[in-house]
């Protein structure tokens, strides 16, 4: 990861929905929510859900695929972990095995990666 992708990922969790949108897609794991049900668990209005889950897919950070009428949309795992690794990579003064242990232990405790998929480029 560079300079540009993360302040692009960044910029996407920068704001209150697209965090909590993000946050729920985490705890979702690997198989993603449909737009629909994080509408409603996040009383977002389609509009507004629909630009919020664009901006998230365009970091990265999200991955979507269509499945018949219905878009399912997931926490892109693998690039969370390159941001983490970024930000840490420098860290604790050249011995980032003091930073990533405890990042790692977070990251152990959450859903492993699914199955690779393409990302699909349907609109929502």
């Amino acid at each position: 990861m560079n300079n540009k992708l993360a302040v692009t990922a960044l910029a996407a969790l920068a704001q209150e929905t697209r965090l909590s949108i993000y946050r729920l897609l985490v705890e979702a794991g690997p198989e993603g929510v449909s737009a629909g049900i994080v509408g409603e668990r996040l009383k977002v209005p389609p509009a507004t859900l629909s630009f919020h889950l664009k901006e998230l897919s365009h970091s990265g950070l999200v991955a979507f695929r269509q499945e018949s009428r219905f878009i399912y949309y997931s926490a892109n795992y693998a690039q969370m972990a390159a941001l983490m690794t970024f930000l840490t990579q420098n860290c604790c003064r050249g011995m980032p095995h003091e930073c990533l242990t405890v990042m790692e232990t977070a990251l152990g405790r959450c859903c492993s990666p699914g199955p690779k998929r393409k990302p699909s480029r349907s609109k929502v």
